[in-house]
């Protein structure tokens, strides 16, 4: 693993800073040492993020978390901000790191290694410029139906929201499917899950359009080739009913999952990033999804944001009893409830034989 600090500077106690929260939370690929936001420092950045210390610190700059860590080789830019440009204020930090031999990894849409300065200084210094988003950008791989060669489960972890906790949720699930006895694997839909693990998955917002679907399809049968896993777990991205980032639909049509779990922040009264835009109905979302895919949403997830947990536990009940769901808080309790319910739903699992069945 390279030993990585992520610069969320002014951004990790927000929505925007999602690429630091996941990375925080889970990773496969870098091994995180801390996390630089002035904003916050001092602080825990897993008790920040949930109350669970994970031993990694946030600093108040480059130079602090590199005199705490200074095995790190790798720079992250933790932040997703609207239309994906470089905050103006990180350029220098940027450089800085650069300087100090570190490579840079970005999953920003504009790409850092395009930049005449920062090319020129990376090759001057001998580091590499990652720009996730640019591996996928040429990828053309068109859709074929070879979906139908894969026996594995499928399950969508789709949202009534974008930065909602759909990547995190689809994690947990997998770790406690392989946990339990089931063969699971992670098929990721953005940057970030690239970053985390990036075995099996694309950027679908860096691909051409036409070919979003088949690049999707592939990745999963891929998986399903290299791995025979019993279930196949995608996240979404963005919603089906989102305004600006009405995205998760190719996810339906192309990867034609058996089941659908569903996140919702509840205490969300507005959609992120979107003042006045109301977050969709919760009926509505699960009518149009079981309409597009003809499957269940057989788990409601929730997002604790704004919320105690007395209101999250009120939650839980109410859709449990309306929706024929189980319902729980990933982060809170965990998800072996959704284990559970896929194990009733689906009691052949790993035979492969209840796939195509159902």
């Amino acid at each position: 693993m390279k030993k990585a600090v992520i610069l969320a500077e002014g951004y990790f106690g927000t929505t925007d800073g999602k690429t630091a929260h996941g990375l925080v939370r889970y990773s496969r690929k870098y091994e995180i040492l801390g996390v630089i936001d002035s904003t916050l420092a001092g602080r825990d950045a897993g008790e920040v993020l949930d109350g669970i210390k994970r031993g990694i610190m946030i600093y108040s700059s480059l130079d602090e978390a590199l005199a705490s860590c200074p095995d790190a080789d790798t720079l992250i830019i933790g932040v997703a901000t609207p239309g994906g440009f470089l905050p103006k204020e990180y350029r220098e930090i940027i450089k800085k790191a650069i300087m100090r031999g570190m490579n840079i990894v970005s999953g920003l849409h504009e790409f850092l290694s395009d930049d005449p300065e920062l090319s020129s200084l990376a090759k001057e210094n001998k580091v590499e410029i990652v720009d996730v988003r640019k591996i996928f950008r040429d990828m053309k791989i068109f859709y074929t139906g070879k979906i139908e060669e894969v026996r594995s489960l499928r399950i969508a972890v789709l949202g009534t929201d974008s930065a909602i906790g759909k990547r995190t949720t689809a994690i947990k699930l997998v770790e406690e499917l392989n946990r339990s006895g089931i063969k699971a694997v992670f098929v990721g839909t953005g940057q970030t899950a690239w970053m985390q693990d990036g075995r099996y998955g694309v950027v679908i917002d860096a691909m051409i359009n036409d070919f979003v679907a088949g690049g999707i399809e592939h990745e999963i049968w891929r998986a399903y080739k290299e791995e025979n896993p019993d279930v196949i777990v995608i996240p979404g991205q963005g919603s089906i009913l989102h305004p600006a980032f009405p995205g998760s639909f190719e996810l339906l049509a192309a990867g034609k999952p058996h089941a659908i779990v569903l996140q919702h922040a509840p205490g969300r009264r507005y959609l992120d990033g979107f003042p006045g835009y109301p977050l969709p109905d919760l009926d509505r979302m699960i009518r149009v999804i079981e309409l597009l895919t003809e499957k269940k949403v057989i788990a409601i997830t929730i997002n604790h944001e704004n919320l105690t947990r007395e209101q999250v536990e009120e939650y839980i009940r109410e859709y449990e009893n309306r929706y024929d769901v189980v319902a729980c808080d990933p982060i809170w309790h965990g998800v072996g409830k959704i284990v559970e319910r896929i194990k009733k739903e689906f009691p052949e699992i790993g035979s492969k034989a209840v796939v195509r069945a159902k």
